[in-house]
């Protein structure tokens, strides 16, 4: 069983090793072990998190088991234009299929409603995650180069329309 919750300073270790582990087993494929190792240690990194939760823009999730383990992450951030962004949703492989990702992507669109949409970006060749946002009402609405650091590969832009409540 586990529960969505607001991230604490007690999860950044947690956090930061499920998303070091996350980063490597979907981007590693995409653009080499080398790469994906330093761009997850560079954000990933406890501290890097810790200024995260800091930032009044931002808000962080996590999914958490009875035994107190960390078994999935999402944060999503407000921009400059009121636009809410999400940048990231991450959950360990074993809870594939379990309902989590979708308990988390939840969590993200309670805590913003009455925000017309909601956006993230995706590199190209992340299929299950491609998948996924589609399965659940995300629309590609722009291609461009990855923001992400990582030169010759591309991402999509993806929108969901929030209901108005």
């Amino acid at each position: 069983m586990t529960r969505i919750r607001a991230m604490t300073r007690n999860d950044l270790a947690d956090v930061s090793r499920l998303l070091g582990q996350s980063w490597r087993r979907t981007y590693a494929p995409i653009m080499g072990d080398e790469t994906a190792a330093r761009l997850s240690d560079e954000r990933h990194a406890p501290d890097k998190l810790a200024a995260e939760l800091d930032d009044e823009d931002k808000m962080s999730f996590v999914a958490e088991r009875d035994d107190g383990s960390i078994a999935g992450y999402a944060m999503a951030a407000m921009d400059t234009k009121g636009d809410v962004m999400l940048d990231r949703l991450h959950i360990e492989s074993q809870a594939f299929g379990s309902g989590l990702a979708v308990d988390l992507l939840h969590a993200v669109l309670a805590a913003h409603a009455g925000i017309p949409s909601i956006a993230l970006e995706v590199i190209e060749g992340n299929d299950r995650a491609i998948a996924f946002y589609r399965k659940h009402g995300f629309e590609v609405v722009e291609h461009r180069e990855a923001a992400h650091g990582v030169g010759g590969h591309a991402s999509l832009i993806m929108r969901r329309m929030l209901p108005m409540a």
